[in-house]
């Protein structure tokens, strides 16, 4: 008795193939994945389909405004596992999709192989690749090779001819593809290098005067050389807007301040403007212009901090009272992170009673970003951005691309991973990290590891700041100069984006009792320091920042794989680029308070290297060049000479 099918057999037949597990793809394509124009970027999926057939896979490279489609063979791995890679020329959106397919005259020559060389008949086969070559479409030299092909499938000679690598190659290429499959589309973000790879150098514009005045945009110009002289590309200001007087912070967030005290610069406004407007006392927007231009010139982006924080003085509070949160007894709210409180800062609004958004509050923050863009600032390290709407951002960032499709945004967001996550997925192209938490072996190992190896890979970019302003490490309060060294080295030596707030360099960590602070808050008092301070780490700082730079094993922190090293107080890696073969090989000591000797092995394997071979070493730090033989060698780090060793390995047949 027949009945209705409840399933359409056809459409189902039409899918013999099976397209898994495609990377790099973000919440099934929710949102996009990220990669780096010039750089490699690797497409993989899991293609299978029943039976034995040969099969064939390419992803197909599409960039919105571009007719063109670009093909990426992928090749089988293991497992079936199919992986190939694509440089993006340019900045900006492209969607990937995988196709796969029943490769007819690739199992035809398999198989017909396999019967040769097994002295069978292959006269029936023969046949069968005559009809292939028929039915099979080609254009320009490609045409004239079949041309050649389907006469040589009529000679004495044909078996071999059909056979040859040279044939199965062209026949890849044009020959007929059964069961043709899709997969969905993606979509990719394409940053400029500087999203992935970057050295960042955070001060306060206001400490860059004399002792005892307050510094200005033509004196932060003067210490432009300092920076590129220690190999930062990114120079990150603080906030650098007028500062509210109501509620002012004293030194060290006291609740008073004093007449020459002057305050938080995250009180943004005053009668002198808010977020659009500079400090009078760092001088004017045509000072702030000026000294962009100088930066560039000096090879240094400029990145602001964007703080969506206001004073009770901003403008916008008696200009636009709808913009901010106000209590039920008509005052304005004041931001809090309970126990804390901010008394200098007031909230804003992001939703109306009714939770639509508040959309002129929305477009006002977009303009203040396209304001400082048209500036010349195409990096904004915004400040919490976890405790605002994640639609916000989402909107903010995708409306700035249009205009800025190289503006950097980094999330300073120290909260949870989720959320974390979740920001990075929304557009933000770098995160602050847990790294300033992470200082154990395993606890880097595991967290370099989840970075690096899980999901996370493809649309989460971590900064390893190693301090800032609010965040003075426990561990840095006691361990001294080897302390400092060691995180310099680990930051910039792990990651692809590292940064510092100015005071590292001189191993400041004297702390708040009990707290993760400094004692004394530049985020409320002027700074100014000696350059030239005794007992500094700029020369490691300069020695890592070259390194990085000269070397391109250093930038895609994808790279990074732990090397044994046999002490716990060790931490052993390495970063090595398979295209050029350029590999550095770290070993860090993690104790900064005692030495240790300990074993260590060289991985040889990463080369393809049997464990008794040799291989050439530069010593990145000393200069000289050695051999290593065998695999397992020994060392001794001192933290009191020098807590780190970093090495070039040169495997057989490689350039020095």
């Amino acid at each position: 008795m027949n009945r209705q099918e409840t399933t359409d057999p056809t459409a189902l037949a039409s899918a013999r193939l099976a397209i898994e597990a495609v990377r790099p793809v973000v919440d099934a394509g929710r949102f996009a994945a990220k990669a780096v124009a010039g750089w490699p970027t690797p497409i993989e999926a899991d293609i299978f389909a029943d039976g034995h057939e040969v099969l064939g896979a390419m992803a197909l490279v599409t960039v919105p405004g571009r007719r063109e489609v670009t093909q990426v063979s992928l090749r089988h791995d293991v497992n079936d596992r199919w992986v190939g890679s694509h440089a993006f020329d340019a900045v900006g959106s492209a969607r990937i999709t995988i196709t796969a397919w029943r490769d007819i005259f690739g199992t035809w020559a398999r198989d017909t192989a396999k019967k040769i060389a097994a002295g069978q008949s292959v006269d029936v086969e023969l046949i069968e690749a005559r009809a292939i070559l028929k039915a099979t479409k080609a254009k320009g030299d490609d045409l004239t090779a079949l041309r050649e092909l389907r006469q040589a499938a009529k000679g004495p000679g044909a078996a071999d001819a059909l056979t040859s690598d040279d044939t199965r190659r062209l026949m890849a290429r044009i020959g007929p593809r059964a069961n043709l499959t899709q997969s969905p589309d993606y979509p990719i973000w394409v940053d400029r290098e500087a999203a992935a790879f970057s050295a960042w150098y955070e001060l306060f514009p206001r400490s860059m005067g004399q002792p005892g005045t307050h510094g200005t945009f033509r004196d932060v110009e003067g210490h432009l050389g300092y920076v590129t002289d220690l190999g930062f590309d990114t120079l990150y200001f603080p906030p650098i807007h007028p500062i509210g007087s109501t509620n002012r912070k004293g030194r060290n967030n006291t609740l008073t301040a004093g007449p020459d005290d002057v305050g938080s610069p995250y009180a943004i406004g005053s009668k002198d403007g808010g977020h659009m407007a500079v400090h009078p006392e760092l001088g004017t927007l045509d000072d702030f212009d000026h000294l962009v231009d100088a930066a560039r010139k000096q090879g240094l982006d400029i990145a602001l901090d964007i703080a969506l924080n206001a004073s009770p003085d901003h403008p916008w509070v008696k200009e636009h009272p709808e913009w901010f949160e106000w209590r039920p007894d008509g005052s304005i709210a004041y931001a809090e992170n309970p126990p804390k409180k901010y008394e200098d800062i007031v909230n804003f609004r992001y939703y109306l009673d009714d939770g639509a958004p508040n959309l002129p509050f929305w477009r006002a923050v977009l303009d203040m970003f396209r304001f400082w863009a048209d500036h010349g600032v195409l990096c904004f390290r915004v400040d919490n951005p976890h405790t605002k709407p994640f639609p916000f951002w989402e909107w903010l960032i995708a409306e700035m691309r249009a205009d800025h499709p190289d503006a950097i945004f980094l999330a300073e967001a120290f909260t949870r991973p989720k959320v974390m996550k979740r920001l990075a997925k929304l557009g933000y192209n770098q995160s602050y990290s847990y790294f300033t938490w992470r200082n154990t072996k395993a606890e880097l190992t595991d967290y370099l590891e989840e970075l690096t190896q899980q999901d996370c890979r493809d649309y989460m970019r971590v900064n390893f700041f190693v301090n800032t302003p609010d965040i003075n490490p426990i561990p840095l309060q006691s361990s001294g100069r080897p302390g400092f060294r060691t995180r310099a080295i680990l930051a910039a030596g792990l990651a692809g984006n590292w940064g510092l707030y100015s005071g590292f360099e001189f191993c400041e960590g004297a702390p708040m009792p009990g707290k993760e602070e400094y004692l004394d808050s530049e985020k409320y008092e002027l700074r100014h320091r000696d350059p030239d301070a005794p007992d500094n780490i700029k020369d490691d700082i300069r020695l890592i920042n070259r390194i990085r730079r000269e070397n391109v094993a250093m930038k895609d922190m994808r790279n990074l794989r732990f090397v044994p090293a046999h002490d716990d107080r060790v931490l052993s890696w390495l970063r090595h680029d398979e295209a050029s073969g350029n590999a550095i090989f770290f070993h860090v000591l993690l104790d900064p308070h005692s030495a240790a000797e300990f074993g260590f092995e060289v991985p040889l394997w990463n080369f393809g290297l049997p464990a008794e071979a040799s291989i050439e070493v530069q010593d990145m730090v000393q200069g000289n060049s050695f051999t290593w033989h065998g695999r397992d060698h020994r060392l001794t780090l001192d933290p009191q000479t020098r807590p780190y060793a970093i090495w070039k390995l040169i495997p057989p047949g490689a350039d020095r």
